[in-house]
């Protein structure tokens, strides 16, 4: 359903001076979903980690969505981070993502809470029970310090294989990708998380990456995964080594600080506004930034 680089976009903010960050601004979003999508973006995240959904109201964060969908008209997927450490929230969120017009959500297990893994089976099974849209389970245990592991990820997908249709895995743990292949098939989609592990992802198995750099470089992010897809080894290893430092430098601080950064740079007039506690990143890691876009031929 879902494969190719999809990138997890950011939120423009104006940028009002006092380092709250600003309002949503709504036309520079518009402009950047278009970019996106004319680069060979193959769907979008709206409002996830790197869209900085945490700083978010309701109203704000689904409006953010509707835009996105309306921009996108249909060209391409979108998919909406909905997730909640409140079962009760998570389900009213997957709701306003289908009210925006979304064609699935992306969804965390709960986070801070800490729940077993029994916990996290019957969170998703309250979930699936009134989901309207498909959702892509979200692991990513650095950020929720809840780790869906395998055998939990591989119950929940099986007591509900239409709704539970793919993962976005920012384990890091690339044997997952196999445990996952051999017990769901190959029709389940295997997503990395990782920008940096998507090469090795996507040779055992993997179709896509929901992805930070993707928000800087889409074209080059969407060739590596098409060369991927294609069985193009050498061209997708070039591709790896051109963007490698960016995928590291897009975390050489605080995210989404360097990736703001970075579209400052080959945008000179893209919002730099970021809502704290996310803040600007440090004098080091934009030197850090800048270089990796001058390897990747950025500027």
């Amino acid at each position: 359903m879902f494969s190719g680089s999809i990138p997890a976009l950011v939120t423009p903010f104006d940028d009002r001076g006092d380092h709250l960050g600003g309002a949503f601004d709504e036309a520079k979003f518009r402009d950047f979903v278009e970019w996106q999508i004319a680069e060979g973006s193959s769907a979008l995240v709206a409002c996830g980690t790197t869209g900085e959904a945490a700083t978010m109201p309701k109203d704000e964060h689904f409006h953010v969505v509707r835009v996105c969908v309306d921009q996108a008209n249909g060209r391409v997927p979108v998919i909406a981070g909905a997730g909640s450490n409140d079962t009760i929230v998570a389900i009213e969120n997957m709701k306003a993502a289908q009210a925006a017009g979304a064609d699935a959500t992306l969804m965390v297990p709960p986070y801070y809470n800490r729940p077993s893994q029994d916990g996290i089976v019957r969170h998703f099974a309250e979930l699936a029970r009134e989901a309207p849209l498909p959702i892509i389970l979200y692991n990513v245990p650095g950020r929720t310090v809840t780790d869906i592991q395998a055998a939990t990820l591989i119950r929940i997908v099986q007591s509900a294989p239409d709704i539970f249709v793919g993962v976005k895995d920012a384990s890091g743990a690339l044997p997952r990708v196999s445990h996952h292949r051999a017990a769901l098939g190959a029709d389940f989609c295997q997503l990395s998380g990782n920008d940096d592990l998507a090469l090795a992802f996507n040779a055992m198995g993997g179709v896509g990456c929901i992805s930070v750099t993707a928000n800087v470089a889409p074209r080059l992010c969407a060739e590596f995964q098409a060369a991927c897809a294609s069985g193009e080894g050498a061209r997708a290893l070039e591709l790896h080594d051109r963007l490698f430092p960016l995928h590291e430098a897009m975390f050489a601080d605080a995210s989404p600080g360097p990736v703001k950064y970075a579209l400052s740079r080959i945008m000179p007039h893209f919002p730099t506004g970021i809502r704290l506690p996310m803040t600007w990143p440090s004098e080091a890691a934009r030197a850090q930034v800048d270089a990796a876009l001058a390897h990747a031929g950025l500027i």
